[in-house]
């Protein structure tokens, strides 16, 4: 009997980092105290009209631009009808048959495999407001009440929906960190999990192999994290099969993961899409996206983060070193003006990743505050390049520069690290230790070539560790080889 086999899709809420609300003046803003940035509108009052915030609109046909997607010229505001304590108007403004942006893809990498994830909608809604259940786990379930707060009421969100073409646990974790580096990149949002401002569910089926029609899935809410997002599929997958094995049924419902217990807890039967009583918004016109304003989003669009990784790449970075530099803005910027100023990127590239990173761990400071320049790359790689400066003490040299004293120059000679790269000095030094030690020579020469690193540490200790190592072996090996 073939394997077990999930199936899974991708509903992410991204909230926009705009100055106003969806359709209305509030200000958007996190850890205000609760219910100041309210008005008639997100508070529906009656005879609050909305008004749609053209910022927004912009927002998500960026997003929509860089999951190459379908800009709709047409869309329309729905009413989606359910009834929750925090949801103040008792339905919610979103899209429904005619959404801004369709048909889209995104493309992400899992153990070195390329894997297209389809991306069936990128359409514009309203949040909701917040509910606190004030009890022991923070769960309405054992609440013994609850707080309403609608700061958050009207907050523009964007709902990306794939389509269910994701397979694993961790090619979903893969598919949410690189849409959380698109968002980032296009500046559309912050995107701080930690804050719900990017939030995830996951819908999660289990069927008898590839070929087997898809079985009833189940939707877990509000993932708030990465790491949460892989250990929920997991869970659920393991479920969801395990019940079936036994001969269960599963109910199609929507249930919430529980980050201490690692589990994910029913909470009510899922809702079909009838149930929410979609139509039009009455009280907004179509929404028109012309194909001028579709096309200057797209020359704006900034580099995305699978197109630097590529170009870092093509510099001369490995895959990881790149991928750390484009995950970081102010690493990113710094590696690109040093490349520019005549940096080996290879070598720019470890550095900033490694050293630099952890200078600034270490310290806990930001790039800026540091007195590290694209200049003082360039100088450190053109000094190593040039022999003048060993690759050990380049690392000391550089943790110089961050900590303000002086250029790499100026550091290795205060330092004493300038490496000695006169030749006819060099070929002095080695001659004498090959005199003192000719019966490693002749090991040596009869073709024993671990003997040169013993030659070359003879040298390093007779000029202080500061002969040049690369040019102190070559000498070594020439005259071994006659």
């Amino acid at each position: 009997m073939p394997e077990w086999e999930a199936v899974i899709g991708i509903e992410t809420h991204v909230e926009l980092q705009t100055n106003s609300k969806m359709f209305c003046g509030c200000a958007v803003a996190f850890g205000e105290a609760p219910n100041t940035n309210t008005c008639p509108v997100c508070l529906a009052l009656p005879g609050a009209i909305p008004v749609p915030n053209e910022e927004a609109i912009e927002g998500i046909v960026k997003i929509g631009t860089a999951l190459d997607s379908t800009i709709n010229k047409d869309s329309l505001f729905y009413r989606k009808n359910y009834f929750y304590p925090d949801l103040p108007k008792n339905y919610q403004i979103s899209q429904y048959t005619f959404p801004v942006c369709e048909f889209g893809k995104l493309e992400i990498v899992v153990d070195g495999e390329p894997f297209v994830v389809g991306i069936t909608r990128v359409h514009m809604e309203e949040d909701t407001g917040k509910s606190r259940h004030v009890g022991e786990d923070g769960r309405i379930h054992d609440a013994s009440h609850s707080l309403l707060d609608f700061n958050r009421s009207g907050v523009p969100l964007v709902e990306i929906v794939t389509e269910p073409d994701i397979r694993t646990a961790e090619q979903a974790r893969a598919y949410g960190a690189e849409l959380q580096r698109i968002v980032r990149t296009l500046g559309v949002s912050d995107a701080r999990l930690e804050e719900g401002s990017m939030r995830f569910d996951a819908n999660v089926s289990v069927r008898r192999g590839p070929d087997a029609e898809f079985g009833t899935r189940t939707e877990t809410k509000n993932v708030n994290s990465l790491r949460s997002l892989q250990r929920a599929i997991t869970f659920e997958i393991d479920r969801q099969t395990r019940v079936l094995e036994e001969g269960g049924e599963i109910i199609q419902e929507t249930r919430h993961w529980n980050e201490d217990k690692g589990v994910t807890i029913s909470m009510r039967i899922k809702e079909e899409s009838e149930d929410y009583r979609y139509f039009q918004e009455p009280d907004m016109l179509p929404l028109e996206i012309d194909e001028a304003w579709q096309q200057r989003v797209k020359a704006e669009q900034p580099e995305l983060p699978a197109q630097k990784r590529a170009r870092y790449v093509g510099l001369g970075t490995d895959a990881h070193t790149a991928e750390l530099l484009a995950d970081d803005p102010a690493l990113g910027g710094l590696f690109d003006q040093a490349v520019q100023a005549g940096a080996n990127a290879k070598q720019a590239g470890i550095w900033i990743t490694q050293e630099v990173v952890a200078y600034l761990r270490r310290e806990e400071k930001s790039l800026v505050e540091t007195a590290l320049s694209a200049a003082h790359v360039a100088e450190l790689s053109e000094m190593v390049s040039a022999g003048d400066l060993s690759s050990t003490a380049s690392k000391d040299v550089l943790n110089a520069v961050l900590a303000g004293d002086g250029t790499p120059r100026e550091i290795a000679e205060a330092k004493d690290l300038i490496q000695i790269s006169d030749s006819g000095f060099l070929e002095a030094e080695v001659d004498a230790v090959i005199a003192d030690n000719t019966d490693a020579f002749e090991k040596l020469a009869g073709g024993d070539m671990k003997m040169i690193g013993f030659f070359v540490g003879q040298v390093m200790k007779r000029t202080g560790g500061k002969a040049d190592p690369r040019l102190v072996s070559e000498m070594v090996r020439n005259k071994a080889q006659g």
